[in-house]
């Protein structure tokens, strides 16, 4: 299809299909998207496995009520959460927001912009700055050092201004997504019940 071939391509690390909804919505227009699920850090395979068919009935759905104006395509990641505790180890007790939750935006964002660079991708960007619990100068900080090392563009976006986070729990509602209440790794889960 001609029209998606003229637009730059853009690979989107998706945390959940929830946060990708308002994030898409405001991307597809302007981008060739592509939506890389990467989480390493949902350290519960069950948990892992819900968020991955949230994603993927999102895409489903998206594609089907958008056929002939646009599409998102989907690459998933190896989910290796050994590699998340491996990464965190002595960090366990950190709050969250601290220094556990930098390096896994850095471990995401990393392995998206390595994706990308091998992929042919022009740009690439995150769906965690829709989210209200996570820190946008932090994610914008490391996108462009990313960006630099791979020879890319960080699409440097707050996703959750203009409402972003409050449309993404509106677009959830009307796709009937799982939302979930934690960030995804044990450590996270652990603070929610406190």
């Amino acid at each position: 299809m001609k029209e998606f071939e003229d637009k730059p391509k853009l690979l989107l690390h998706s945390c959940c299909g929830p946060c990708s909804t308002a994030v898409v919505e405001r991307l597809v227009d302007e981008f060739d998207v592509t939506v890389f699920f990467y989480n390493p850090c949902i350290t519960e395979e069950d948990e892992y496995q819900r968020r991955r068919a949230a994603q993927m009935d999102f895409i489903e759905k998206f594609n089907r009520e958008n056929a002939g104006k646009a599409r998102l395509w989907f690459l998933e990641g190896s989910y290796r959460p050994a590699e998340f505790f491996a990464a965190v180890k002595g960090l366990e007790n950190e709050p969250e927001g601290g220094a556990r939750c930098r390096v896994c935006f850095r471990q995401r964002l990393e392995k998206t912009a390595e994706m990308a660079s091998m992929s042919g991708f022009d740009y690439f960007t995150t769906t965690l700055t829709v989210s209200p619990h996570k820190d946008y100068k932090q994610i914008s900080v490391l996108g462009r050092e990313l960006a630099m090392r791979y020879a890319l563009t960080f699409l440097d976006r707050d996703f959750k201004k203009k409402d972003g986070f409050r449309r993404s729990v509106e677009l959830s509602r009307k796709y009937g997504l799982y939302r979930q209440d934690y960030c995804g790794c044990i450590y996270s889960r652990r603070s929610e019940e406190d």
